[in-house]
């Protein structure tokens, strides 16, 4: 077979998403363009299937394609399967909204398959070049979906703040891969592996190139203090483009993060090692202690998604295989958890018709829509990590990554935000179940979005623990896959 068509074979899943993305994008144009938009979503959920379908054959050793850019292995495939369900959710969680608003048209759910093209580059880029191309995809699509609602000023601005500081903290990593290719000439995070285990001393260049790049990375997962945007995006953007924000470009951008330091830069260790607990540390402090006092739920969520980073980032700080399974394990918890919440929040509207975006809103919504107030209850509680729901194993178990790696006063910090961030997400859990009714609130959304809701309640509730244990072991092969090439 020729170079060409194997390596094509071997990213299969990014070669089926970009046929479906040119596929729809034509489908849109020539096809009656935003008659069809529930449609639409419903193919490229199909087409965002097959690409998950394609994993299936990954072989158990990694696979390199493209001159060594691409690497297909255990822990790419893992990550894929995360973000090709948080992009499906996220485009089908969005169609109601869309409807009401009246802005449903058929580049919502391109955009976010070219997202989602770049978003599975990112996580199987072997390459600085590789690298900077699935980031830049990824980017470029979120940032016109953050003004999706062209009409409003509040999402014109949230995506002009978001393309401004973004193409910062692109500039910022992409100095610091020219950096590190002209101290340690290459690109490639293999080589750059070998020629930094080689060196008896380490290059202060590349360190400076490090740096640079795990800033423009750090912009990327919201961690402090890159996290100026967060809020911001999250209040002005539309709700659906929000709680896609907060899932599916989380969990590349952290993979992305895992593979660049494991397999490029593990020589180094020692030196981003320190940087990583920083980030961590400042996340889960901020993220904590900010939220207390937000009223917008949007904002909440994300100072919520900010202090969530700061805990994986802990996983990562042990720089072990079970640090990175732990890792692995908390950001699909994570996931479930903070899409249900942006669900629970899409399906509430006020009496007006204005989306519900106030806390105070939400007094009383255990009286008037039960099932909503204890499905976001569980979301809560979960993110909480209080036992015996889901969301406290992912905690416990980057602890215990951290207390394994010696890393105990990162551990004890990280307990006390935890316990800090309790405060806000069991305030919202007092507004709902003991404050009196103040606006009335209804509750619109079809049957899809209804059944997405009750599968993540049931998946954070203690119900979930029964998929925990196939769950780490997935983690577990990733983590291992990963340092099989890293090591």
């Amino acid at each position: 077979m020729h170079p060409t068509f194997a390596s094509i074979s071997v990213a299969a899943p990014e070669a089926v998403l970009t046929a479906g993305s040119l596929f729809i994008l034509m489908l849109g144009t020539f096809g009656g363009r935003d008659k069809a938009l529930a449609a639409l979503t419903w193919v490229s959920v199909l087409i965002l299937a097959i690409a998950g379908f394609t994993l299936l054959d990954d072989p158990l050793a990694p696979m390199l394609a493209f001159e060594g850019m691409y690497v297909a292995d255990g822990f790419s495939a893992f990550l894929k399967v995360l973000i090709l369900v948080s992009a499906g959710a996220s485009m089908l969680l969005a169609l109601p909204y869309l409807a009401t608003a009246k802005t449903g048209r058929f580049e919502y759910p391109v955009l976010l398959m070219l997202a989602t093209l770049g978003m599975c580059m990112m996580v199987s880029a072997n390459d600085l070049l590789s690298l900077y191309v699935g980031l830049e995809l990824q980017s470029l699509a979120a940032y016109v979906l953050a003004a999706f609602h062209r009409g409003e000023a509040r999402s014109s601005e949230a995506g002009l703040k978001y393309f401004v500081l973004g193409a910062l903290a692109s500039g910022i990593l992409l100095y610091g891969c020219t950096l590190v290719y002209g101290f340690a000439g290459t690109t490639n995070f293999d080589v750059i592996h070998a020629v930094l285990g080689g060196q008896s001393e380490r290059s202060l260049g590349v360190l400076f190139g490090l740096v640079f790049i795990l800033s423009g990375l750090a912009f990327k997962i919201s961690a402090v203090p890159f996290h100026m945007w967060t809020p911001d995006v999250y209040e002005g953007a539309p709700t659906p483009v929000a709680a896609f924000f907060s899932a599916a470009p989380k969990a590349a951008a952290l993979g992305l993060l895992v593979r660049v330091l494991v397999v490029g830069f593990g020589p180094m260790i020692i030196d981003w090692q320190q940087i990583i607990i920083f980030l961590s540390i400042a996340s889960m402090v901020l993220g904590a202690v900010a939220a207390i006092g937000q009223t917008n739920i949007k904002r909440l969520l994300a100072y919520s998604s900010i202090a969530n980073i700061g805990f994986a980032l802990v996983g990562l700080a042990a720089a072990t295989p079970l640090g990175i399974e732990a890792l692995l394990f908390y950001t699909s918890v994570y996931l479930a958890m903070t899409l249900g919440s942006f669900l629970v929040v899409l399906q509430l509207r006020r009496a007006d018709g204005a989306p519900v975006e106030l806390m105070s809103d939400l007094a009383g919504l255990s009286r008037v829509r039960p099932g909503l107030a204890a499905a976001l209850a569980i979301f809560m509680f979960s993110l909480a990590g209080i036992p015996p729901l889901l969301g406290f194993w992912p905690k416990f178990a980057v602890f215990q990554a951290a207390v394994a790696a010696g890393l105990v006063p990162l551990a004890l910090i990280g307990f006390v935000a935890s316990v800090v961030a309790a405060y806000y997400y069991l305030r919202l859990v007092k507004i709902m179940y003991f404050d009196a009714p103040g606006v009335a609130v209804t509750s619109e959304g079809g049957r899809t979005n209804g059944a997405m809701i009750a599968a993540a309640a049931l998946f954070c509730s203690p119900i979930g623990m029964l998929v925990m244990t196939p769950l780490v072991a997935a983690a577990s092969r990733a983590s291992a896959s990963l340092f099989q090439i890293g090591g």
